[in-house]
């Protein structure tokens, strides 16, 4: 072996952000709240565009528990990708000494490091399910981590009338006739 071998590469925040959001998620699912609750951050926010945000990881864990049991939750992953927010391109500016400052050697702009942890985007579809029914629906959601790993926003979107008006009717399809039932 020489002295030139290859360093053991570590993952780096990045990789590691979509593996915590999906077990976030999976915990979710699990109704392992102990691990949900280990990898929220304290001060998490959880926002379903459109509806009042619920903020800090008691607020949210009080709520999850309490319905425990009452209702199911699944979640199937389509995409998964992960953006490090401590690398981030600096907006030029009109001030010639600011982009003196801002540019290296080559004229390029250099990366700043804001001290933020990764930013996460999924595409999935989640099930919420009641007894035999299964409401199930497209979302598409916005996680950022904070620099020890713990989600720090869950930000979902998805399309109201495609959550209030046809996942009903499908799971009420189902209902009625098994084969329609709505599953991954």
């Amino acid at each position: 072996m020489t002295d030139d071998a290859q360093a053991t590469l570590r993952p780096t925040a990045t990789t590691d952000a979509p593996d915590t959001v999906r077990k976030f998620l999976f915990a979710l699912a699990e109704q392992d709240f102990d691990t949900f609750e280990s990898l929220a951050a304290p001060d998490l926010v959880w926002q379903n565009v459109g509806l009042p945000s619920i903020r800090g990881r008691s607020r949210i864990m009080k709520m999850l528990r309490r319905g425990e049991g009452k209702f199911g939750f699944l979640v199937k992953f389509h995409r998964i990708a992960a953006s490090d927010e401590r690398l981030r391109e600096e907006r030029t500016g009109t001030d010639e000494r600011l982009r003196e400052e801002r540019t290296g050697t080559d004229g390029r702009l250099r990366e700043e490091r804001t001290g933020a942890g990764a930013t996460v985007l999924t595409e999935r579809t989640d099930a919420l399910v009641f007894g035999k029914l299964r409401l199930q629906f497209w979302v598409c959601g916005t996680f950022e981590l904070n620099d020890a790993g713990q989600v720090t926003l869950w930000r979902d979107y998805f399309d109201y009338a495609d959550f209030l008006i046809k996942a009903p009717l499908r799971a009420l399809a189902g209902l009625v006739v098994p084969s329609l039932r709505p599953t991954f």
